[in-house]
C-alpha cells in the first residue's frame, strides 16, 4: 500500500533541505564573482593574472603609453611639514623630537626637488603629440612618490600610482590621477607594471623598497631582461656614500660597463637633460 507523505513532512524536508543557506549562497554563485573562492591558494594564477591585466587595460584607456618612474623614500617631507614638525619640536624642547625635526629638514629639498621633475616631465608632455607625452608613475605612497605625483598634478597633467598592500596600510597619495590609481597584492606584479611602460627611471634617496626595485631594475637591463632605458640616481652624494659601484668592478662582480647603466643627477633640470637627452624627444 502505497503511504504519501503528509504535507508537513514535505515541508520540514524541504526546510532542511535548503537550511544551510550559506552553503547554497557560496556554491551557486558564479565562479568570478565568488570573492572567497577567488582568494583560494589554488586560484592565485587567476589573482596574478588580474593584477596583470586590470591596470594594463586602464592605463590603455587613458593612452599612457610612455612613463618616467620615480621612486624613492616614502619617509620624506615636503618642505612646508618639516618646518612645521621642526617648530613643534623646538617649542617640546624634546631633544629627540628635535633631531627628527631638523632630519626632516635637511631632506625635505629631496621632496622639493621630486615635485619640481614632476612638474617638468608633465609640462613638456603637455607641449607633446599623444604618442610623445611622458607621464609620471611612482609608487603611489607619501614622500618622494606624493612630491612626483604632486609636480605632475600642479602641472596640470595626470600621473600614474602603483600602491601596495602592506601589513601598515598604505594609502594612495592624493595627487594620483583618481582613476589611474592602483592597489596591488603582489610586488612581483607591481614591479613589472613599473617597467613595462617605463622610458627612463629616476631614483631618489631611500630605504630598502628603493633599493630593491633599483637593483632590479639594473639586473633586468645588464641581463637584456629588459630595453635599456636611462637610470638616473638623484643625490650623487647619497648614492655614493651608500654604495660603493666601483668596489663591484673591483672584484669581478660586474664589469666596467656595466657603471654606464646608469648616471647621477643633482638637480631636477639636470635630471631632466639626461632623460630627455638618451630619449630624443623633441622640446
Amino acid at each position: 500500500m502505497l503511504h504519501l507523505k503528509s504535507t508537513d513532512d514535505l515541508q520540514e524536508r524541504l526546510i532542511a533541505r535548503y537550511e544551510d543557506a550559506e552553503m547554497q549562497r557560496k556554491t551557486y554563485r558564479t565562479a568570478f564573482t565568488d570573492r572567497e573562492f577567488l582568494s583560494r591558494p589554488e586560484t592565485r594564477g587567476i589573482r596574478i593574472q588580474l593584477e596583470m591585466l586590470k591596470p594594463d587595460l586602464v592605463q590603455q584607456e587613458h593612452g599612457i603609453d610612455s612613463t618616467i618612474v620615480v621612486y624613492g623614500s616614502a619617509r620624506f617631507k615636503s618642505m612646508e611639514e618639516a618646518q612645521q614638525l621642526h617648530a613643534v619640536a623646538l617649542q617640546s624642547a624634546d631633544s629627540a623630537a628635535i633631531a627628527k625635526a631638523e632630519q626632516a629638514l635637511r631632506h625635505a629639498h629631496y621632496y622639493e626637488e621630486a615635485r619640481k621633475f614632476g612638474h617638468i616631465v608633465t609640462e613638456h608632455g603637455l607641449h607633446c603629440d599623444q604618442h610623445q607625452r611622458l607621464f609620471i608613475c611612482t609608487g603611489g605612497g607619501p614622500g618622494i612618490m606624493e612630491a612626483a605625483n604632486r609636480g605632475a598634478m600642479e602641472a596640470g597633467g595626470k600621473s600614474v600610482g602603483l600602491n601596495i598592500i602592506l601589513p601598515h596600510e598604505q594609502e594612495p597619495n592624493p595627487y594620483i590621477t583618481p582613476e589611474l590609481s592602483f592597489k596591488f597584492h603582489y610586488f612581483a606584479m607591481r614591479k613589472m607594471h613599473f617597467v613595462m611602460r617605463a622610458k627612463a627611471l629616476v631614483v631618489f634617496p631611500g630605504g630598502f623598497g628603493t633599493l630593491d626595485e633599483l637593483f632590479e631594475v639594473l639586473t633586468l637591463v645588464q641581463t637584456k631582461k629588459a630595453q635599456a632605458v636611462p637610470i638616473v640616481l638623484y643625490g650623487s652624494e647619497y648614492w655614493q656614500k651608500l654604495i660603493n659601484f666601483d668596489a663591484f668592478v673591483e672584484v669581478g662582480a660586474i664589469s666596467p660597463e656595466d657603471l654606464h647603466l646608469f648616471s647621477y643627477a643633482d638637480s631636477p633640470e639636470e635630471c631632466w637633460r639626461l632623460v630627455h637627452g638618451v630619449l630624443h624627444t623633441p622640446m
